[in-house]
């Protein structure tokens, strides 16, 4: 009967945790990485590799933790996200304000003892995700007004007792990664066909004006794997360390999506066979239709999900305090340049040039009779260079401060809470690319501000 119950509550976390992932992830940490994995967790600014929390979610920060204390657990949580940003134009003033939106990132976790000394868990996550969405008529939208990258993890995992002091797990990560990028086109940027290399701007169409709206969609499948390490020096003093590998989702069923917006512009000089007052939406639609540039066709691409490496310590200060520091250094020098093929249109190329990232993360929690409370703090570099500070990704250092609050409703439930502020250094960018194929920090022509509120609850069960 017990085993019975725990395949129970083993189907209902795995459900709940797939219906999770079709929510929105949010832009969050550095480079489009996502470290808010359980409101434990969160509640110590995510240090804790040498210490997880007691609610499964070790499968993420460490899979070794799911050996320290062999026992079956279930935890669900969620957390919201309030992102709020803007970009100020250096020159004109102009200020574009990011959409006021709240986005929900999920984690679920269910993990049993196999044995005295193995425990066996599932995981359910998304460490990568980013969501970054403006107006559509916001000053970058030629770049991009709204971009979305989701990946969920799905990792069986096995952790083991090696002796007295050291504890080790691996993990299995299957990754669905669901990818949208819009953007707007610019008519004033588009050549004129049989004018000699002349673009619509050369004769008269004012910069800045819509005509097209591109949309593209696609997903694909990648499997990876996750190692982690924890070691006692003594009853006070941990040691860990954990490993997650890189992953290059190939993106095969990419689809374009395009549609025509009215510019209710006429020709402004004649053109061979075109005479001036010669409707400019006339003109241009024929690359709409079937087999051209700008009709509905199929992409491909690939995106890279960088490893990461985190190693730490945590000490037990006295009975009732523990203090946790980790450093974290993630591989974005993979998030080189995006390559996308059309089916149609000519090949798209997104060049990020991201550097690798290092972070350092501290934490502390008190457990008292009836409830643990915990702090945290993170300072975290950016992984985008000045160059491609752009809509699509507003990047830059960010220190974050943190605290959260653990109460038990009875022996084996209880629930955790969690608040984290996000406060993002105003950081020059762009919001063209200048007409360059690799544009430079030349082109940057303004300011982006970022700053978010995220809000965390996880229930827990112990059986």
């Amino acid at each position: 009967m017990r085993y019975l119950q725990r395949a129970r509550y083993f189907c209902f976390i795995s459900i709940l945790g797939l219906a999770f992932g079709a929510i929105a992830s949010p832009a969050l940490a550095q480079g489009f990485g996502l470290y808010e994995q359980g409101a434990c967790a969160m509640g110590r600014a995510g240090a804790g590799v040498a210490a997880p929390c007691d609610d499964g979610s070790s499968i993420f920060f460490n899979p070794a933790g799911l050996a320290l204390d062999p026992k079956t657990i279930a935890s669900a949580g969620i957390t919201s996200v309030a992102p709020r940003g803007q970009f100020t134009n250096a020159t004109s003033g102009l200020i574009s304000v990011m959409n006021a939106n709240t986005y929900f990132a999920p984690s679920a976790y269910f993990a049993t003892p196999l044995g005295k000394r193995a425990v066996v868990g599932l995981g359910i996550f998304a460490p990568y995700g980013l969501t970054t969405d403006w107006p559509v008529t916001s000053e970058g939208r030629f770049l991009g007004y709204k971009s979305s990258i989701h990946s969920l993890y799905v990792q069986p995992t096995i952790a083991a007792r090696i002796n007295e002091r050291v504890v080790v797990g691996a993990g299995l990560d299957i990754t669905h990664t669901s990818l949208e990028l819009r953007r707007r086109v610019d008519l004033s940027t588009l050549a004129i066909t049989g004018a000699g290399g002349l673009t619509f701007g050369n004769i008269g169409v004012p910069k800045g004006t819509d005509f097209a709206d591109v949309d593209l969609t696609g997903s694909g499948t990648h499997v990876g794997a996750h190692l982690g390490i924890i070691v006692k020096a003594n009853d006070r003093v941990s040691v860990g360390a954990r490993y997650l590998t890189r992953q290059r989702v190939a993106i095969d069923n990419g689809a374009l999506a395009t549609a025509q917006i009215s510019t209710g512009l006429p020709l402004a000089v004649p053109l061979p066979g075109l005479p001036a007052g010669t409707p400019l939406d006339k003109i241009v639609a024929s690359a709409f239709t079937s087999g051209q540039p700008l009709s509905p066709q199929t992409s491909t691409t690939s995106l890279p999900l960088p490893d990461q490496f985190v190693f730490g310590f945590a000490i037990r200060a006295t009975d009732h305090l523990k203090i946790l520091a980790d450093y974290q250094y993630t591989h974005w020098t993979l998030f080189d340049q995006i390559t996308i093929l059309n089916q149609f249109a000519p090949p798209t190329a997104l060049v990020e040039t991201f550097g690798d990232t290092h972070g350092l993360r501290v934490g502390a929690e008190y457990s008292m009779a009836r409830a643990t409370v915990r702090a945290g703090y993170d300072d975290h570099g950016p992984a985008a260079p000045p160059q491609t500070v752009t809509p699509l990704l507003p990047d830059a250092d960010r220190h974050e401060v943190a605290a959260g609050v653990s109460i038990p409703f009875d022996r084996r439930v209880g629930l955790d809470l969690a608040y984290m502020y996000i406060n993002q250094a105003d950081r020059s960018g762009r919001t063209t690319d200048g007409g360059l194929a690799a544009p430079t920090v030349a082109v940057n022509n303004g300011t982006y501000q970022y700053h978010a509120n995220l809000f965390s609850a996880s229930i827990v069960i112990h059986f």
